[in-house]
């Protein structure tokens, strides 16, 4: 704007002339003051784009390198050694126990009950009076019968040593052995009655509790209490048809049961049913089993096991090293990494399995004796993962488990 008006002092102009010039001059100067500023924005705004976008490029490059060079820290886990063993080859069952004798003693006859000589769940020898009902009139009866009987048999007496005399007739003698024998009927018959009213233990073996009280009137057929002989005691159990060929008298049996898990009775097999049920296509057997203390009593359940003599070779591992999936099963077997010293990865085999006893588990295929496999917590690990063993947390794998109620 300063050349504008010095440019027009030269040529003579006035001061209106002057202030115009100034005016024209300010216009024209503005759009290039603005345009300056803009570009010079524009510079810096490009400037900070680019400063920011090379720190978040070198972020995500040291990100990208550090992500080569990561390497997650080994599992924790517990190994196992995939082990070759003996087992005996036997057929599982669950089965029911059974009393060898068991009655349910009951009143023959009708009767007040007078004495009761047994307590609910005591133990009773055969003979013992377990209740007497009252006989006192059949014992009125029994002594008039007595007395009939003697004088017929008097009377036969007598007639017979008149018919010898042949003072008698043969009828005579005939009525006179015929009344004999009748009053010795009616003796016999009120005794059998008393004896009836007298009720006593047909076997040896333990009550049960009873269901009579002392001045109760029994009618027949009433019950009394249960007895049963549970020493030795028998366990029914049903097989399939196709273990029929392996069955034989005198097996060795294995039984268990919930109410003493750390208690195992051996007995044998005594019978093989003759037939085989049409509906289920299973055969009945029959095992004995001792029972001096009578811890088992009819009617619980328990787990049979009917060994055969022979043994196969089986390949056992702990059954908490299996993962159980519906494409297969599978255990993570224990490796060294090449190139890695002492470094231990996980690798994933599937395996085929076959019959479980107590924490172990046999291996159809799959797996070959002395491989390492993880024992416990498998289930974290994926194919090539580092662990490290930590043996000091492994639980112990058994046959034959006993559980310790705490």
């Amino acid at each position: 704007m300063d050349e504008y008006l010095e440019i027009a002092r030269h040529d003579g102009a006035g001061p209106e002339d002057s202030v115009e010039i100034a005016t024209r001059a300010s216009h024209i100067s503005r759009p290039s003051n603005r345009r300056r500023v803009w570009i010079v924005a524009a510079v810096a705004l490009i400037a900070v784009v680019l400063v920011l976008v090379g720190i978040k490029a070198a972020q995500i490059r040291s990100m990208i390198n550090a992500g080569k060079s990561f390497a997650p820290p080994p599992e924790s886990v517990t190994s196992a050694k995939v082990e070759a063993s003996q087992w005996e080859a036997s057929r599982s069952a669950v089965g029911t126990l059974v009393a060898v004798r068991g009655v349910t003693v009951s009143s023959e006859v009708p009767g007040l009950v007078r004495r009761i000589g047994f307590e609910s769940g005591a133990y009773v020898r055969r003979g013992d009076v377990l209740v007497e009902l009252d006989a006192s009139t059949e014992q009125a009866q029994l002594a008039a019968a007595k007395a009939d009987a003697e004088l017929a048999r008097a009377t036969l007496e007598r007639t017979r040593t008149l018919r010898s005399s042949d003072y008698s007739s043969a009828a005579e003698l005939d009525a006179a052995d015929a009344r004999a024998k009748q009053t010795a009927a009616n003796v016999g018959m009120l005794q059998a009655t008393i004896a009836k009213k007298t009720i006593r233990a047909p076997f040896d073996g333990r009550v049960a509790i009873r269901q009579v009280e002392l001045g109760q009137v029994l009618s027949p057929g009433t019950l009394v209490a249960s007895l049963q002989s549970i020493h030795p005691i028998y366990a029914d159990f049903w097989l399939p048809q196709q273990a029929l060929s392996d069955l034989r008298p005198g097996m060795r049996t294995r039984l268990r049961t919930d109410v003493f898990p750390q208690q195992s009775w051996d007995g044998e097999l005594t019978t093989v049913n003759s037939e085989v049920d049409v509906s289920t296509r299973n055969v009945r057997v029959r095992a004995t089993f001792p029972n001096p203390d009578g811890r088992l009593r009819p009617g619980m359940f328990a787990n049979v096991d009917v060994v055969s003599p022979e043994k196969r070779s089986v390949v056992v591992i702990p059954a908490t090293a299996v993962i159980y999936a519906p494409y297969g099963d599978s255990v993570f077997a224990l490796e060294k990494k090449e190139g890695a010293g002492d470094t231990l990865i996980a690798r994933q085999k599937f395996v085929r399995l076959g019959e479980r006893r107590g924490d172990l588990v046999a291996v159809v295929s799959g797996l070959t004796a002395g491989e390492t496999v993880v024992g416990s917590g498998a289930f974290k690990l994926r194919n090539g993962t580092a662990v490290t063993i930590r043996n000091d947390l492994a639980p112990t794998a058994e046959l034959a488990p006993k559980p310790v109620d705490k």
